[in-house]
Order: C-alpha cells, then sequence, then structure tokens
C-alpha cells in the first residue's frame, strides 16, 4: 500500500513563522513536523510515499529529496496554492498512487498513531481515524455505530489519517473539492467505517499546538 501526505496548505494561523518556511519544514524537536510522519511510515512498513506541495512547494521537496533519509521513496505531485483543496490534490496525485486503497495523513497532525494500523483497512472504501473532539472543534464530526462511520452522537474529530479508495477520487468530475465530499458520499454508499484513537494527537494549526508539541518530542515521545 502506498501513502500520501497532504502537504499542500499555506498554515496562515502560524504566521509569520510560516511567511518563510513551509508548516511541513517547522521543526518539533529534532525533526520537522512531515519528518515525523515520514519517519513513522517507514516504521510501518509502508515504502511509497506521495506528498502534495503547492506554497513554497520547491522548498519542502529540496528539503526531503528522494526520502532516502527515511528509507522511503518520495514522489512529489505539485500544485497552485489554493487551487485544489484536499480532495482535489488527492484526485490531482492519483498517476502517482495508481489504483486502489492508499494511507491518506494530514501533515499538520502530530500523533503517536501507528500507522502500521492503516495497512490491511481494506473493508470500505474510506476508513477514517478519530480522536476525542480538541477545545476548538467540540462538536465533532462523526460518530461510530460498532466500526460504520455515522453521524450519531458521540462524535469524534476526523483525525487527519485514513485510508481512501482511489476510485472515489477517479469518480469525481471537478477538480477542486474537499476530503469531506468524499467521505459523505462514502457515508451515504454505506461504504465508511471508522476507528477510535486514543493516544496522542495534535494539531499543529495554532502557536500554542506547536509549541505543545515541541514540548511531548522534546521529551522524548516521538510521534508516529
Amino acid at each position: 500500500m502506498k501513502a500520501m501526505i497532504l502537504a499542500a496548505g499555506r498554515g496562515e494561523r502560524l504566521r509569520p513563522l510560516t511567511d518563510h518556511t513551509p508548516k511541513p519544514l517547522i521543526d518539533v524537536g529534532a525533526r520537522s513536523l512531515i519528518g515525523h510522519h515520514l519517519a513513522g511510515l517507514a516504521r510501518a512498513g509502508f515504502e511509497d510515499v506521495v506528498i502534495n506541495v503547492a506554497y513554497r512547494g520547491r522548498q519542502i521537496i529540496d528539503a526531503l529529496g528522494d526520502g532516502r533519509a527515511w528509507g522511503l521513496r518520495l514522489h512529489f505531485s505539485e500544485e497552485q496554492p489554493g487551487e485544489l483543496d484536499t480532495g482535489g490534490g488527492v484526485r490531482n496525485a492519483l498517476p502517482l498512487l495508481g489504483d486502489g486503497a492508499f494511507a491518506l495523513i494530514s501533515a499538520d497532525v502530530f500523533t503517536d498513531f501507528d500507522y502500521a494500523r492503516l495497512r490491511h483497512r481494506h473493508d470500505a472504501d474510506v476508513h477514517c481515524v478519530l480522536v476525542d473532539n480538541p477545545p476548538h472543534h467540540i462538536d465533532g464530526d462523526f460518530g461510530l455505530d460498532g466500526r460504520a462511520l455515522v453521524y450519531a452522537a458521540p462524535r469524534y474529530t476526523y483525525a487527519g489519517m485514513g485510508v481512501f479508495d482511489t476510485a472515489r477520487f477517479a469518480a469525481r468530475d471537478t477538480q477542486r473539492f474537499a476530503l469531506s465530499a468524499v467521505i459523505r458520499e462514502a457515508m451515504q454508499a454505506g461504504r465508511a467505517s471508522g476507528e477510535r484513537h486514543a493516544g496522542r494527537w495534535i494539531d499543529v494549526g495554532r502557536p500554542s499546538a506547536l509549541e505543545q508539541a515541541r514540548a511531548v518530542a522534546c521529551g522524548g515521545h516521538v510521534a508516529g
């Protein structure tokens, strides 16, 4: 199974830090934010990782190289900033992803989730990892009925990690769309599952969250 990391965002809420450094390259302890994900994917047995880039994309490509530093093969899908949204970014990367299921991870999160859990999720078109609702998203996104993803309470927050089938993106006839649209369609078709992660998870979208992630990393707790 291949993996894809969404790394095309601007990181507006972390300005001015992101004015010169793309958010995925911000240091979190001894590694960049995206470096934690790459290390976790390598430990989980992934070999090929697709990364979509837009804002300061060339800076990300130059910093990460071909992936040999992590024992991976990296493939980059370049976009124009703000052009495709999350779902459209995946659709644009389909030639690099091939067919079938792939793991999808947001570069914005810092977590101790074991990515090996994503490698064998083939029983649904969409499989989402959920976490307890953070203070900035108290209403959550989805609930769980057994393993089925539902809208019923209690609701949890989509963690920015999951497994998706490329066919769900190839079937879209528009270039720009959100990942949430793909999740909703799979839910309506009864083809969406989920699991709850009770471990560490930080949405590194605000300066306070970045400092929290750095404190955790410096304390010896490695993401991934």
